[in-house]
């Protein structure tokens, strides 16, 4: 044997030996959470999740390293790991616009980790009411893209629904052309959500500016029909043509490089402060000059920083709009408590949505 192989041949040894060090220390952190779980069930607690905990310990280990592998890696690997943990807890049910294969479902696996039952449903607005009703522990829907802006389905089911916001993840999306034409001159038709073609409008018009463009409710939806028709295509994720049996004919083809969407995680527990924290809440205005103005003083005066202001229209009568608000902070904050209760005094309409560990501070 040669000394290079020598040299190799003892390195795989030390890897063998710290990979069944890992996996004992892996084994007795999956005894503790046990342990948690024995705990809960002798209080009555219901919530096997808690996402100010999560977040808190993905951050500190992030924070923690030290390298070669980067923050992002670790969060990744951890994450799995505490998924794994928490499903000898309990197995959590969380649905997601569906079908299997589309970024909503890698946004839940990506918040989640892969150790839960992933329940696709057909539209936004079903997995509202199945997280309102008991039938799914959690949701993930879409609420914003960098590109196209704010999903309006999502925020117009949060004027009537019961669920809070308990968490987000942000996703980078890249979009590929998927079919099974051998060139994209024999492509007579084209599937995908409507953000996704707006995410890609620039590629289009340029590549297929004559081509149909078929609006369905999502691109695994997109996939499913282009696989079942000769001629055509779908826009959606790499994932989603080996799901459907179709070749990826062009990658990346939407306009923006770091094109990302950020999804919300809709549940029914309020969530403790983490100290990176956001905050949403819905609200409406007098219709008289100034009042919105007034209203948003609430967070000057407090030094409360908003990263996102959106106008929809209430549904409640013609040219009656809500506003849908994020801000940094945690309804804890002795800042945010008193914001929130001048908007509630003076608002028309006021609902509160929930505060939540931030994503940007820790996930990959």
């Amino acid at each position: 044997m040669s000394g290079s192989n020598k040299k190799l041949e003892a390195i795989r040894r030390e890897i063998d030996a710290l990979d069944a060090e890992l996996l004992a220390m892996m084994n007795r952190r999956a005894q503790l959470a046990k342990k948690v779980a024995e705990v809960k069930d002798g209080e009555g607690s219901s919530h096997y999740y808690r996402p100010e905990r999560e977040a808190q310990v993905l951050r500190a280990l992030a924070a923690a390293n030290n390298g070669p592998l980067s923050g992002a890696h670790v969060a990744r690997i951890f994450q799995e790991i505490v998924s794994a943990c928490r499903a000898l807890q309990k197995s959590l049910a969380v649905a997601y616009l569906g079908p299997e294969g589309t970024f909503t479902e890698s946004a839940a696996f990506k918040h989640f980790g892969h150790a839960i039952d992933a329940v696709p449903v057909e539209d936004i607005g079903s997995v509202f009411r199945r997280v309102e009703s008991g039938g799914s522990d959690y949701g993930v829907v879409p609420i914003e893209n960098s590109t196209e802006g704010v999903v309006g389905h999502t925020l117009d089911m949060f004027v009537s629904s019961g669920v809070s916001i308990c968490g987000e993840v942000e996703l980078a999306v890249h979009h590929c052309l998927l079919g099974s034409a051998g060139d994209l001159e024999d492509i007579a038709r084209i599937y995908s959500h409507q953000q996704s073609f707006g995410q890609c409008r620039r590629w289009l018009d340029a590549n297929l500016p004559k081509v149909p463009r078929e609006t369905v409710a999502s691109n695994g939806e997109a996939a499913r029909r282009a696989s079942g028709e000769k001629g055509s295509a779908a826009i959606a994720g790499e994932r989603a043509a080996a799901d459907h049996g179709l070749r990826v004919l062009v990658r990346n083809i939407e306009d923006e490089p770091e094109n990302t969407t950020r999804f919300v995680i809709l549940g029914r527990q309020a969530v403790g402060a983490t100290g990176s924290d956001k905050t949403s809440v819905l609200f409406s205005t007098k219709d008289r000059p100034g009042a919105l103005y007034e209203l948003l003083r609430a967070f000057k005066e407090r030094d409360i920083n908003m990263t996102r202001i959106e106008s929809r229209p209430s549904h409640r009568g013609k040219w009656s709009y809500v506003f849908y608000v994020d801000f940094e902070g945690h309804a804890d904050d002795a800042n945010v408590t008193e914001a929130l209760a001048e908007l509630e005094e003076r608002a028309p309409f006021y609902k509160f949505l929930g505060s939540y560990p931030q994503s940007s501070a820790w996930s990959a």
